[in-house]
């Protein structure tokens, strides 16, 4: 198959793309002190300036004392932080990119670092790290709504540098979705309850006042997940029907585009129902939303087994193609193909396949 349809434009609200290559956000930890350098702008900018139609940073702080479980990785609040993500912008823009920070709180994750800790307690709905598993105290309500006013602060902080969206992390396990998941979210209501709607309102009213924050034409981007961290069998949603009033409750406080992150991209969603539709496929159909599908594209492995030092060789895009083509999703999130080689999409676009990159685990190391 050509790949006619993944360098088509694509726009909606203010947002405006040259084509549908999303950089997937992937951490790297190589800004000393949450500080990005010019190393990190450098990075963004070789990138945009190869053909990515957007680029989704790395995972970065709102301004809660434990959001990060790792002092390299950058924030998104301070003065010297958030010069550092001017730089960033700049570069990106100087070779004609678009580009949306990710905005993360990790939760209850432990510390990566045994020589460091976070300045302060872990937040959590419940104080659980995974089912069972006590990691600090669940958050009173003050914490809570202190969180949802970082998320939006953050975003407003995004629109003011220049960044032409913003992403919310609310996949994986971390704080957002540790307060979707019924294994870590305990409380009653408003924050809690035994339905998925329920536990929700957490992400719907960060949503709600990211959008008073940047107002009604900024696209605001949502990144979720069945597979948690602490559990990749995890599944929240079990039929369309449930899916469907979990993710338009977030489209009603105010996504725009969901970023649906599965290990692969091309299994079904949904066993037994005939449909061979993957996260994003049914995302979109049951919420009318753009979506962007994520998962080992471009690879043969899947990126969890890369972390154990597993490597991953090229891999055919007809059958990403063959979906985007009719219409399951309308982005395409490409991780560790554009983290192992800057000219990924530039040699898809020319038809180089043949100068693909396998992945290896060593490209965690840099920042090339």
């Amino acid at each position: 198959m050509t790949a006619n349809a993944l360098f088509s434009p694509f726009a909606h609200k203010s947002l405006t793309l040259k084509n549908r290559i999303v950089m997937a956000p992937m951490t790297r930890s190589h800004s000393p002190d949450g500080v990005p350098t010019a190393e990190v702008a450098a990075y963004y900018r070789r990138r945009a300036a190869a053909d990515v139609g957007l680029i989704v940073s790395e995972g970065t702080g709102v301004n809660r004392p434990a959001s990060l479980n790792d002092p390299n990785v950058p924030r998104f609040h301070g003065q010297a932080e958030l010069a550092g993500w001017q730089k960033v912008i700049d570069e990106v823009h100087s070779v004609g990119g678009v580009m949306a920070p990710q905005l993360w709180h990790v939760g209850a994750v432990k510390t990566r670092h045994d020589s460091w800790s976070p300045p302060g307690p872990y937040d959590s709905p419940s104080g659980l790290s995974r089912p069972g598993k006590q990691l600090g105290q669940g958050m009173a309500d003050h914490e809570v709504a202190d969180a949802i006013s970082a998320f939006a602060q953050a975003a407003a902080d995004a629109k003011r540098l220049g960044f032409e969206a913003v992403e919310l992390h609310g996949a994986h396990g971390y704080l957002i979705d540790q307060f979707f998941w019924e294994g870590t979210n305990e409380r009653d209501a408003p924050f809690g309850g035994s339905s998925l709607v329920e536990r929700s309102k957490f992400a719907a009213e960060i949503l709600k006042a990211t959008r008073e924050a940047v107002g009604p034409d900024y696209p605001i981007i949502i990144r979720i997940s069945q597979w948690k961290q602490q559990d990749y069998e995890v599944r929240m949603a079990q039929t369309p029907a449930e899916l469907q009033a979990w993710l338009g409750t977030l489209v009603d406080a105010g996504a725009d585009i969901l970023h649906c992150s599965q290990r692969r991209f091309w299994e079904p969603e949904f066993e037994g129902d005939g449909s061979d539709l993957n996260f994003a496929g049914w995302a979109k159909k049951l919420t009318g939303q753009p979506t962007i599908t994520v998962g080992s594209v471009g690879l043969s492995g899947e990126f969890i087994a890369a972390f154990g030092g597993e490597g991953s060789e090229p891999a055919s895009l007809d059958e990403l193609l063959r979906r985007l083509d009719r219409g399951d999703f309308d982005l395409v999130g490409v991780g560790r193909a554009l983290l192992q080689d800057p000219l990924w999409a530039t040699k898809v676009k020319e038809g180089r396949t043949t100068e693909l990159q396998p992945f290896r685990r060593e490209a965690l190391a840099t920042l090339s």
